[in-house]
C-alpha cells in the first residue's frame, strides 16, 4: 500500500503560498497506517501530537498581528493530515483578521471534516497581548 501516492503539494517544488484567507482546501490526507493490519498486524492504537510554532493572523479590529502556537493532539481514525498541507493551511491565516477564538474553531472543524479522527485537541497557545495571554482549545470525539 502506498500511503502517499494521491498527495498533492509534498514533494512539490513549486509550492503556492496563500495569505489572505484561511482555505481548507489546502489540506490533504493521507491514509492511517495504525488502520491497516497490514501495517499494523497487533492494532496498537496510534496518537498524533503536532506543534506547529509560526501561526500568525491578525486582530480583526487593530490589523495588529497576533502570534501563536498551535498544537494539535488526536486519535487518527482511517485517515492522518499531510504535514506540509498542514503548515500551507495554517500560513493561509496569515494576513487574515479573525479572533483568536474563532481561529482555533476553525482550524479543528476544518480537521474534523477532513479526517473524521476518533478525538481530536486543537489548542491555540497565542503571546500575550496586553499582559493577557489567551490559549483557547477545541475539541472532538466521535459520537
Amino acid at each position: 500500500m502506498e500511503l502517499h501516492a494521491n498527495l498533492q503539494s509534498l514533494g512539490n517544488k513549486k509550492t503556492q503560498y496563500r495569505y489572505d484567507e484561511p482555505d481548507a482546501s489546502l489540506l490533504e490526507r493521507f491514509p492511517n497506517p495504525f488502520a491497516h493490519a497490514n501495517i499494523n498486524p497487533n492494532g496498537v492504537t496510534g496518537t498524533l501530537n503536532m506543534v506547529c510554532p509560526e501561526f500568525t493572523s491578525l486582530c480583526p479590529v487593530t490589523g495588529q498581528p497576533d502570534f501563536a502556537t498551535i498544537v494539535i493532539d488526536m486519535q487518527p481514525d482511517q485517515w492522518c493530515v499531510e504535514s506540509k498541507s498542514l503548515k500551507l493551511y495554517l500560513g493561509s491565516f496569515r494576513m487574515h483578521g479573525e479572533f483568536h477564538e474563532s481561529c482555533i474553531c476553525r482550524i479543528c472543524n476544518d480537521l474534523v471534516t477532513l479526517l473524521q479522527p476518533k478525538w481530536i485537541k486543537v489548542e491555540g497557545r497565542f503571546t500575550a497581548r496586553g499582559g493577557i495571554p489567551l490559549w483557547p482549545s477545541a475539541e472532538y470525539r466521535q459520537p
